[in-house]
């Protein structure tokens, strides 16, 4: 690739690709100029360095993942949309081990910037939520659970820890069946008081 096209958007992209193959702790500037056929100098005339490639990745990561969820919620609502925004964003997370682990483990909490990578994602999950006969608070809750569980069980999966040797994709699946159902019982339960 010649230098004369490289772009923030190139080292980033590349980065991710190269995240997924060798892992968080394996990336290196050199390695990403060596794979795009420059010298890694060349590099810090788009990013500062290493930790800001972190955070390019991990804010590219979460903007995917937000295109992922929406695209999977399209023509879907409710229940259907919860189930179909959880299985994009597992797919999507062991699809890109590397990258995943990048979007959990930079601080997305630093700056403003940084804080709005997940906004738009949860948005997408507030409005199903909050389509259920569910208080506002309890639709927050429900949102931390659903992001608890998928993060949790992806990074469990991208780190094969799961030793059992029965289904995973079946383990998956009950656990969205029993998040769904404890859903629709307190949906029950809040619709019974008002």
């Amino acid at each position: 690739m010649a230098r004369n096209g490289l772009d923030i958007n190139m080292i980033i992209s590349r980065g991710a690709q190269l995240v997924n193959e060798v892992g968080l702790e394996n990336i290196t500037l050199k390695m990403i100029a060596e794979d795009l056929g420059v010298k890694t100098p060349s590099l810090y005339n788009h990013i500062t360095g290493l930790e800001e490639l972190k955070m390019q990745l991990m804010l590219y990561g979460w903007k995917q993942m937000e295109q992922r969820i929406m695209q999977s919620v399209i023509g879907v609502s409710g229940y259907d949309a919860i189930r179909a925004g959880c299985y994009a964003f597992y797919e999507y997370a062991i699809e890109n081990p590397g990258l995943f682990n990048v979007m959990l483990w930079y601080n997305k909490f630093q700056n403003e910037e940084t804080m709005e990578a997940t906004s738009g994602l949860f948005s997408v999950l507030f409005k199903i939520t909050s389509s259920l006969n569910i208080s506002e608070e309890n639709c927050n809750h429900i949102i931390r659970t659903l992001r608890g569980f998928l993060e949790g069980f992806s990074l469990l999966v991208n780190n094969e820890s799961f030793g059992n040797p029965i289904s995973i994709a079946e383990s998956f699946e009950l656990s969205i069946n029993i998040i769904i159902e404890g859903i629709k019982t307190l949906e029950e339960i809040q619709g019974g008081i008002e």
